[in-house]
């Protein structure tokens, strides 16, 4: 019990990301409000983000940024060197991120112009007359 215990702990990290991802699972599936959809959604990506960037981190490992003529001499021992790969892909993400909440929220003002709510209810009743 006492081993269990201690790898929970010892990953809380991840604890944390999985209910992060669950409160933004929550908001897009169990809300009828539009923003509150794309706030869980935010929140979704975000723990994913969060996710990705601390699976690529090192203990007491540096940037990678090396000096050739030394990587050249002695070769690069990779356990002090981070991988820069999921940073770079998650900086990508973030600026994804940003583009789609923009776009959803140009919508969410649109369809409050054409229905006056954003209600998902009352925008499908209002669709159906």
């Amino acid at each position: 019990m006492d081993g269990l215990l201690n790898e929970v702990i010892a990953k809380y990290n991840y604890w944390i990301y999985v209910v992060l991802m669950m409160i933004g699972f929550y908001a897009m599936i169990g809300k009828n409000n539009l923003v509150k959809k794309l706030l869980g959604m935010n929140i979704f990506q975000t723990a994913i983000i969060l996710f990705f960037v601390s699976t690529g981190v090192k203990r007491d490992a540096g940037v990678a940024i090396v000096d050739k003529y030394e990587v050249l001499k002695h070769g690069v021992d990779a356990s002090t060197v981070v991988n820069p790969l999921p940073h770079v892909l998650m900086l990508t993400a973030i600026v994804v991120s940003v583009s789609v909440t923009g776009v959803a929220l140009a919508l969410l003002i649109r369809i409050h112009r054409r229905y006056g709510s954003l209600e998902e209810d009352e925008i499908l009743e209002k669709i159906r007359q």
